[in-house]
């Protein structure tokens, strides 16, 4: 679902009055672990973390004037997404988190390739969700990125 938000506080505003809490406590746990170097805003329609182009000047390769995007949180149709690009591509990380996910979760993991979807909100991990954001640094992250665009040249 898209949202017309101009902050990630406006993004909240507008979403069903049944997954406000949940986001909100998403959004802060995300804050309290995230990182210095990175920024929150919206990106993409979503609450979004990015490296801003003060840190990364060439911004995202797909979209060059986008700062380089690292994660999201959504509020969609069926479920609250969390997205986590290092997910899909740090093999270790993803292989922490996969295993981590039980011990922390009462549901079974649904998960795409960088997208966490929780169905049932009272279910959402939050601690995990803190440690996952603790996982990758702001330049830790610009060069996993740039390994990975220069490796599909």
């Amino acid at each position: 679902m898209q949202y017309k938000a101009s902050t990630p506080a406006d993004y909240i505003s507008q979403i069903p009055e049944d997954r406000k809490a949940t986001l909100k406590k998403l959004r802060e746990t995300i804050n309290q672990n995230l990182p210095k170097g990175f920024e929150e805003g919206i990106q993409y329609g979503m609450i979004g973390y990015y490296v801003p182009h003060s840190k990364y000047p060439d911004g995202y390769h797909c979209n060059p004037k986008e700062p380089l995007p690292f994660m999201s949180i959504a509020s969609q149709k069926n479920f609250v997404a969390l997205y986590h690009s290092g997910l899909y591509a740090n093999k270790t990380l993803y292989n922490w988190f996969v295993s981590e996910y039980p011990k922390h979760a009462k549901t079974k993991l649904d998960m795409g390739k960088s997208c966490v979807r929780f169905k049932k909100m009272e279910d959402i991990p939050y601690e995990l969700v803190g440690e996952l954001c603790q996982k990758i640094t702001a330049d830790e992250y610009i060069e996993i990125y740039e390994t990975a665009i220069k490796n599909r040249k």
